[in-house]
């Protein structure tokens, strides 16, 4: 009897009924949300519902010398769970309790597969929230945004998913369980265990349990959407917002053929013959305070040929909000399949940025449209190909390169908040260079000698 007939007995005496291992079922785990991304097909797949069952598989895994794959909801965009060899996938999925909510010291204890919106509804009932908001929100996994560091629209004002790690407990590849971390405001003993586990993509160790801080939900809220002429005037109007030291909780940017596809969508009213819309929200405590920012950025906007509207309800900023989240949904009508990228730059260059994109999308004859975190550079060119034209695929390649080197030549990052996986793999010697690849292998080596978690992922 062959190692995998073996680990995969194991595994169902473990398990009984929460292991995969028809082809039919486990296919649909060799793939991610990345299009046209597609790994092997894993030999099983896996649903620990403890800590203990985790590093069982671990052992096992070890064992027979048989690689694993942490997974959370699939919705990753870089192929950060997609196996690269036959193994195992492990599915968070049944680990989905939220294990405390510690209104006075503002946490929440949580299992890994525990989805991002449920824990941030969950929290608003104790007057609290969970700022981490990627575009995934409804579906995503805790565990998958940690492994990710995760960012969002509210990232501007609030931070990543990195910024609310206080503790965790993970089984090591070695199959030991650590834990660190706690519910102290400050806490600096030994090293910082956040930094080399959070956005490590499951490459250094599966987690089990996350301490989150949450933070107090603002009372008042104002939402802008404003339309411009011109992709730098908008540029204008954000640079002009942050001088002013006004941070809103979020400040969205579409471009005109983003605009267009919405349009044509929702038939909303949106003004198709504007080059750029921002989406624009203040929160905050005091509505005084919320009433003057206000003020100022209505005079920003106006100073910059800018049109503009308020919400003046809950109703009338979701129709607002409704524009923003309807442009995946939009653009996906108008071809086959669409590539989102991930690309940042100081936030004084995203009109350059936005440019450079529609400088690629002539030059190639492919369609982009562009929508991005503006507050914060990070930038979301979204591609829109046919797979099944082998020219398309041939100019998807150089469209991306194009892209990637045009957010370095800015400073900027080739990922910034949708990791590397397998997709930004290529890329990752331009930005980091020989040195950087080289700690990183330092790292997975010191954790993962050999090379069981996720592996052929980041170096």
């Amino acid at each position: 009897m062959n190692k995998e007939k073996l680990f995969l007995e194991d595994c169902k005496r473990l398990l009984k009924d929460r292991l995969l291992t028809e082809e039919k079922e486990t296919i649909v785990y060799s793939y991610d949300a990345t299009p046209g991304l597609t790994g092997e097909t894993p030999i099983g797949v896996a649903f620990p519902k403890s800590t203990e069952e985790v590093r069982e598989l671990v052992k096992f895994a070890l064992e027979y010398d048989i690689p694993l794959y942490p997974r959370g909801a699939g919705t990753s965009v870089s192929g950060g769970p997609v196996p690269k060899k036959k193994g195992l996938v492990v599915s968070f999925q049944q680990m989905n309790q939220i294990l405390e909510i510690d209104p006075d010291n503002m946490t929440a204890l949580v299992e890994p597969g525990v989805v991002v919106a449920h824990l941030d509804k969950e929290a608003s009932k104790f007057g609290l929230m969970y700022p981490p908001d990627p575009g995934s929100v409804a579906v995503a996994t805790i565990g998958g945004t940690v492994a990710e560091n995760a960012g969002g629209l509210r990232g501007l004002k609030y931070g990543v998913t990195k910024d609310y790690v206080m503790g965790m407990e993970l089984v090591l590849p070695n199959a030991e369980i650590f834990r660190f971390g706690g519910k102290c405001v400050k806490n600096v003993t030994g090293y910082n265990f956040s930094g080399f586990f959070v956005g490590s993509e499951g490459t250094i160790g599966l987690f089990t349990q996350i301490l989150l801080k949450l933070i107090p939900a603002p009372k008042y809220k104002k939402t802008f959407l404003a339309t411009f002429d011109s992709l730098k005037n908008a540029g204008e109007v954000i640079a002009n917002i942050i001088r002013a030291r006004i941070i809103p909780a979020t400040l969205e940017i579409m471009d005109n053929f983003t605009i267009k596809a919405v349009e044509n969508y929702l038939k909303i009213n949106l003004p198709t013959e504007k080059e750029a819309l921002l989406l624009i929200e203040l929160d905050g405590m005091g509505k005084d305070q919320i009433e003057e920012e206000a003020q100022i950025i209505q005079e920003i906007i106006k100073k910059f040929n800018g049109d503009y509207s308020i919400a003046k309800d809950e109703k009338e900023r979701e129709k607002l909000w409704q524009a923003r989240r309807a442009a995946f949904p939009a653009l996906a009508r108008l071809k086959p399949a669409v590539f989102i990228e991930d690309v940042a730059v100081p936030r004084t260059k995203i009109v350059k940025m936005l440019v450079g994109i529609q400088e690629i999308s002539k030059k190639y004859n492919l369609p982009i449209a562009t929508v991005g975190h503006a507050g914060d550079g990070n930038v979301h060119p979204m591609i829109l190909i046919d797979p099944q034209e082998e020219k398309d695929l041939e100019e998807l390649d150089k469209v991306l390169h194009e892209i990637v080197e045009k957010a370095l030549s800015l400073k900027g990052t080739i990922t910034g908040e949708h990791g590397i996986g397998i997709a930004k793999k290529k890329y990752i010697l331009k930005e980091l260079g020989h040195q950087g690849i080289k700690v990183m292998r330092m790292i997975k080596n010191s954790f993962d000698s050999k090379n069981i978690i996720n592996p052929e992922k980041i170096v």
